[in-house]
């Protein structure tokens, strides 16, 4: 099997509790709505957990971006301490948007919470901590928030010279990177959705 193939179970995800909660806490319901990683990788993300001891020389981390084409990085730290606006960052990275290319991330340390949109509209939450290496597609709907630890390394990754890809609002629905992921994961015949799916 190839190296560079994602971990399909190694995701922690689970249902996304609403609530007027800080964003920063897990948002997890009582008792407990655990979806399996499976279901995570279905709707389009990828991941692989790292030794990062020695990032910049990993060998799985080299055979990803070849294999994927991560030619370009730049390194992002998130905290109080390192951003003169945190609070107001933090809240922009919470508003749900997409990206017209993909968006990857390894943390390097620390941790935080993804939350991406299910079959049904309904929010799915996932952690990272130190070592995952995530990529969501292009054209998901999706929001980034720390957690209680108020920090996050991360290295970012890019196809091309690195940019912050422009984030399109919820209401960008006829963008083509949207329409290529609603018909590649959303529509997708084979995809089984949260109700055939067993939680963890």
């Amino acid at each position: 099997m190839d190296s560079a193939q994602p971990d399909l179970i190694g995701l922690q995800a689970w249902e996304y509790l609403s609530s007027d909660e800080d964003q920063k806490l897990p948002h997890k319901h009582c008792p407990n709505r655990p979806v399996a990683a499976k279901h995570i990788n279905e709707l389009g993300v990828l991941n692989w957990k790292l030794d990062i001891k020695e990032w910049d020389t990993n060998p799985l981390l080299e055979e990803i971006k070849k294999d994927r084409g991560y030619n370009y990085s730049e390194i992002l730290t998130l905290s109080p301490q390192d951003i003169e606006d945190f609070e107001e960052k933090v809240k922009i990275f919470f508003k749900e948007h997409m990206h017209s290319q993909e968006e990857i991330r390894l943390i390097l340390d620390g941790s935080g919470y993804w939350d991406i949109r299910d079959y049904d509209g309904k929010w799915l939450r996932f952690r990272v901590t130190k070592g995952d290496l995530i990529v969501l597609p292009a054209g998901m709907f999706h929001r980034f928030t720390l957690d209680e630890s108020n920090y996050v390394k991360a290295l970012l990754l890019y196809t091309e010279v690195p940019y912050r890809t422009q984030q399109l609002e919820r209401t960008e629905d006829e963008s083509i990177a949207r329409k290529l992921y609603v018909e590649k994961f959303l529509n997708n015949p084979m995809a089984v959705h949260r109700s055939q799916i067993a939680a963890l």
